[in-house]
């Protein structure tokens, strides 16, 4: 008569029993490198052998041969995130691992759907780049499978804003902005027209607001301040501003766009429309890509430490630590040649 099937003891019972984190079970028991103090390697031991636990060899074999750590992004045409892939990469090499890339189009099916698929490659570590990560997407599904990422062995790193438990790099996009708008009013703007991106993207809906936060508290009124929503490109700021012209004079003073690529399409079209920057209208764009200093004139625009996020990102994911690290990086403002004071 066969015998019944013995419960399956996993790496999480093990840790349990034995009073450890779950990274500490691993290291014990998948061979790490990683020094272990002796009295917690004992813990693990006893533990594994009260539970008869065995290792699961095959995934074993597969956590071993994979040094790769998974980025999934939304969009992976913007240079805002090819500075930090570059940043990731590079950090990531000094410890002989590697970055994957994939991107999502920043929806929700799509995310869960690549993330599904990532963890079943077992990667080192996972690194999800997003304007916001709720823990409520898709009715807690994503959640639940990062968690079971996680609880296997894995880390997850997110870079955005996230409620979600798990380490996390955001940017104040909101207070960053804020300073343009300050600046712009201090220098004398009065009537000010926002590029403000696509509406449903959190990170540049948080930097008009901030952008109004800043005018608004510089004396600029409420309804000399214009929104134009446009797509997050080149071509979104050519387009939004071709649009403004075409409608009549440009009745602005300041064209504040989202970020730097939106900036630089918006002046384009000025320029193919013979309007002058700055001494006409006065722009600015927002991250500090390094197209930036190579337009005429040079943006004005808020530094954002992309490479330090790439880099912290990598470091992150490949640390010894149990409780969520969170950290909140700031821009700061870089007044060039496209800006001037107004009367």
């Amino acid at each position: 008569m066969p015998h019944p099937a013995r419960p399956t003891v996993t790496l999480h019972d093990v840790a349990a029993a034995a009073g450890v984190s779950l990274s500490t079970a691993s290291r014990v028991l998948g061979g790490s490198s990683r020094t272990v103090a002796p009295e917690y390697a004992e813990k693990v031991l006893a533990a594994a052998a009260a539970l008869r636990y065995t290792a699961d060899a095959s995934a074993r074999a597969m956590r071993r041969a994979s040094d790769s750590i998974a980025l999934v992004a939304d969009d992976l045409t913007t240079a805002s995130i090819g500075l930090v892939l570059a940043a990731m990469e590079r950090e990531a090499r000094t410890v002989d691992a590697f970055v994957t890339v994939t991107s999502t189009g920043g929806t929700p099916p799509r995310q869960l759907e690549t993330v599904r698929l990532m963890c079943a490659l077992r990667p080192r570590a996972l690194v999800l780049t997003s304007s916001r990560l709720d823990a409520d997407l898709m009715e807690g599904r994503l959640l639940r499978e990062l968690l079971d990422y996680r609880r296997d062995g894995g880390r997850v790193v997110i870079f955005g804003d996230t409620d979600m438990p798990f380490d996390a790099i955001s940017i104040d996009n909101r207070a960053s902005a804020a300073l343009v708008g300050a600046y712009l009013a201090r220098a004398g703007h009065r009537r000010v027209t926002i590029l403000a991106g696509a509406a449903e993207r959190a990170n540049v809906s948080a930097r008009a607001a901030g952008f109004v936060d800043g005018l608004s508290a510089g004396g600029v009124h409420g309804d000399d301040i214009r929104v134009v929503h446009c797509d997050v490109s080149r071509q979104g700021g050519f387009a939004a501003v071709t649009r403004l012209l075409a409608a009549g004079p440009l009745d602005t003073e300041a064209l504040v766009c989202a970020n730097d690529v939106i900036a630089i399409g918006a002046m384009s079209a000025l320029r193919a429309a013979g309007v002058r920057v700055p001494d006409e209208v006065s722009v600015t764009g927002f991250d500090d890509i390094p197209l930036a200093t190579d337009v005429t004139p040079r943006l004005t625009t808020v530094t954002v430490p992309l490479a330090r996020i790439g880099r912290d990102a990598i470091r992150l994911a490949l640390g010894d630590h149990d409780e969520p690290h969170r950290t909140t990086e700031h821009g700061e403002l870089v007044p060039r040649d496209s800006t001037r004071p107004r009367a």
